[in-house]
Formats: structure tokens, sequence, C-alpha cells
């Protein structure tokens, strides 16, 4: 490069007064100075000219702010770096999930609460009259075409076995609609071949634990 170019030697000098240079150049350019006094004389100039530049600007304090934010900035900051949970406990809590997933969903498989048996019960013209359906511990029953019962009377339903002596299932809930509770040997007598039957009764049920009315519907209870 060829340093004795006026323009590039004041150009050289601003940049050095000023310091732009990198630290490379500014090291050839001091060399430079070293053996040549008209440039020391132009680095000089331009340090003469910012210096003037300076002089006449009214100084200022800096506010806190200003100082806090240098300081915010300049000062280590502290990452906060979640903790890296290792593969098993990931794994461990999968396996957790899955096993709740699967709990739930046999859970709601045993406490199915589907009909098994159901049995529509006719009248002696073979009309339907009234649905039955047979749950774990419970029967539905639904109206189909009930007669009207008097308000002293009650509609009781029988279960008839093989041997054909009636046993007791229960009062049929007012109008017909409504659940009638099982007990445990009630709960295995539907799982046997039975009939079923409804006759009418004093207010309450039979008081003999046997049919003292007429029998006005009957049905065969079949599996589902």
């Amino acid at each position: 490069m060829n340093y004795q170019t006026p323009a590039l030697r004041r150009a050289l000098a601003a940049d050095y007064a000023i310091g732009l240079m990198s630290a490379p150049a500014r090291r050839r350019f001091e060399q430079l100075l070293l053996d040549d006094a008209a440039l020391r004389a132009e680095v000089a100039q331009w340090q003469e000219t910012l210096v003037s530049l300076t002089e006449s600007l009214p100084e200022h304090p800096v506010p806190d702010r200003v100082w806090q934010g240098i300081t915010a900035r300049i000062e280590p900051q502290v990452l906060h770096v979640p903790e890296k949970r290792p593969f098993w406990n990931w794994l461990r809590v999968m396996a957790a999930v899955c096993s709740i997933v699967v709990l739930v969903f046999l859970g709601s498989l045993y406490n199915r609460d589907d009909a098994r048996y159901t049995a529509t019960l006719l009248t002696a013209n073979a009309q339907p009259a009234l649905k039955v359906e047979a749950h774990e511990d419970y029967l539905q029953v639904e109206p189909l075409t009930l007669a009207a019962v008097d308000a002293d009377r009650s509609l009781e339903l029988w279960a008839i076995p093989a041997d054909g002596k009636p046993i007791s299932l229960g009062v049929i809930p007012a109008g017909g609609k409504g659940k009638v509770e099982l007990s445990e040997a009630q709960k295995v007598l539907i799982g046997q071949p039975i009939a079923l039957a409804v006759s009418l009764e004093p207010k309450g049920g039979s008081p003999t634990g046997q049919p003292t009315g007429p029998v006005l519907y009957q049905g065969a209870l079949a599996e589902l």
C-alpha cells in the first residue's frame, strides 16, 4: 500500500485519532509514525480538532437508571435451565398413566349395567302389557298397555320356576314404571329358566307369600 498518497494519509490519521482502526492496523500505523514526522503532525491535527469539538459541550450527569441498565447488561446473567429428567423418570410416568387408563377401562367394563334377561308379559288376550329387563341387582319394568289399578291395590311380580310354585320378586312401582330391587336369592333365581307373572294384590303385596288375586299378565324370561 502506498502510504505517501495525501488522501490516504489523512484518512488513516483520522481513523487512528478517532479510534476506528483494528488492533493489527493500529500497530502497523504506529510503526509508520515512528519514522514519519509529517504523519505524526497529521494525527496531532486530527486530535486537536476532536478536542475542540468536545470542549464546547456542557457536562451532564448520567442518570442512575442509565448506570443501572449498563450494570445489568455487563453483569453475568443467571440462566434458569430446567432440570433434565432422566429417561427412566419419563418412562415411569408414562407407565403410570397407561396403568390408570387400563384400570379406568376395566372398571367401566366391570361396572356395566347392561340387561341380561328380558320378558314381555302379555294379557289373557295376548296383548303386550309390561316389559321386564333383568339387570345384575334389579329388574327394570316398563308399562306397555297396563290396566288401571285402584289405589288400594298393588301389582306384584312373581317368578314361576320349573316346580310351578310362585316366588315373589316384589311389588311393581305405581304406574308400572321403575325398579324392583333383587335379594341375593332372587338374583340366583333370575339365572334359571323361569316364567314371570303379575297378580293383583292388596296394597303392599300378598299377605300370604303366594298370589291371592287374579293373574293379569305373564311371559317367559329369556336371556339376551
